[in-house]
C-alpha cells in the first residue's frame, strides 16, 4: 500500500518552506507521493491571488521534486473543506493510505474543524513545526502523534506578499520562478485587484 501525503494551504504565494515541507515528507516521513492542494477559497475569507495563479505558482515551486504533484481538486469540488478533499482523494486512490500534513500553527484549531475525528481516522496527521508555535506532549498525544515536529525555517506568505507589494527582494524566500511569475502578473503589487 502506498502512502500519500496531502498538503493543503492557500499557497499565496508558495515559498521555500512549503517546498521544504514537501521534500521532508518524501525524504523522511515514509511518503510515496505528496499531493499539494491549493485552497479554492481561503477558509478565513482573506483576499488572495486567483486560484489558477496560485496553482501555477505551486507547479513552478514543486517542479523539480519527484513524487510531488499539484491538484486542482478544490476547483472541482468548489469547496475548501478538508474532509471533502480527503474523501475525494481517497476515492481516487483507493489503495493508498492518506496522511494530512498540518503545521503546528494550526494544530490548536483542528478540534473546531468540520468532523476532525473523521479526518484523523482517514488521514492521520504529519505534523510540521513552525517557529513560535511549540507543541506540548499533551497536544501530541491528543492528535495521536508520537514525536515533536521538525521545525521549518521562519517564512510566511504574508511577508512575501508585503515584500512584493513594496518592491523588495524575495530572494531566498520563494523559488525564483515563483517570484518572476508573481511580478509578471502583478499579483501582489500595490495596484493589484483583490
Amino acid at each position: 500500500m502506498s502512502t500519500i501525503a496531502v498538503y493543503g494551504g492557500s499557497f499565496d504565494p508558495p515559498h521555500v518552506a512549503h517546498v521544504l515541507v514537501a521534500c521532508w515528507a518524501r525524504a523522511s516521513a515514509g511518503v510515496d507521493r505528496v499531493i499539494v492542494v491549493p485552497a479554492w477559497k481561503h477558509v478565513f475569507g482573506k483576499g488572495s491571488a486567483p486560484f489558477e495563479d496560485r496553482v501555477h505558482m505551486c507547479e513552478l515551486a514543486m517542479a523539480t521534486l519527484e513524487g510531488v504533484e499539484v491538484s486542482r481538486i478544490e476547483r472541482t469540488l468548489q469547496e475548501s473543506r478538508t474532509l471533502l478533499v480527503l474523501e475525494a482523494l481517497q476515492q481516487a486512490n483507493p489503495d493508498a493510505q492518506l496522511r494530512l500534513i498540518i503545521g503546528s500553527d494550526i494544530l490548536p484549531s483542528t478540534p473546531r474543524w468540520h468532523r476532525w475525528d473523521a479526518i484523523l481516522e482517514l488521514a492521520p496527521p504529519l505534523l510540521v513545526g513552525r517557529r513560535g508555535y511549540p507543541v506540548d506532549e499533551r497536544a501530541l498525544a491528543e492528535h495521536g502523534l508520537a514525536e515533536p515536529p521538525l521545525t521549518m525555517p521562519e517564512l510566511s506568505s504574508t511577508d512575501v506578499r508585503r515584500r512584493l507589494q513594496n518592491g523588495e527582494s524575495v530572494e531566498g524566500r520563494v523559488p525564483p520562478e515563483v517570484a518572476e511569475y508573481a511580478r509578471s502578473r502583478r499579483l501582489y503589487s500595490a495596484d493589484a485587484e483583490g
